[in-house]
């Protein structure tokens, strides 16, 4: 362990948040989530037994977000006929805020369409979360000093 880092983050993790640069995108999977077939080779980080929003948190409190684009986070969208509504996205939004004062709303993605995306991810984070809908995209942003 090391001070100021958050336990919930391992050495994978670690690894993979600093060898991020601007621009690239981060996907946190929940746990029906395919992660180990859209992530690259080698940038699969397992998460399991964690929920999304620890983890969430723990990740914003290392990881900017891009200032530079409209929506650093997007979120998969609900599929035409599906009846859930998705009550872990304020909890998204409330965490999203105590990190970055910037933050305005999310980015929706038609499943799909967010599936392509998370291919195009810099990694892909397996979690156990079990709220439906709540896969996330971040975009890194740049340290300010």
């Amino acid at each position: 362990m090391l001070k100021g880092i958050p336990p919930i983050i391992s050495p994978d993790l670690m690894r993979v948040l600093m060898e991020m640069g601007h621009g690239d995108e981060l996907v946190l999977g929940d746990g029906n989530f395919p992660a180990a077939a859209y992530a690259k080779p080698k940038r699969l980080v397992r998460c399991d037994g964690h929920a999304m929003p620890e983890l969430l948190d723990a990740i914003l409190q290392l990881l900017p977000l891009d200032t530079f684009v409209e929506y650093p986070v997007a979120l998969m969208e609900v599929v035409p006929g599906d009846s859930t509504q998705p009550t872990i996205w304020e909890e998204y939004r409330t965490i999203i805020r105590k990190h970055d004062n910037h933050f305005s709303d999310f980015e929706f993605e038609a499943r799909f369409a967010f599936y392509e995306r998370a291919r195009k991810a810099f990694a892909v984070v397996a979690t156990s979360e079990r709220a439906l809908y709540a896969n996330i995209i971040l975009k890194k942003g740049v340290v300010v000093a």
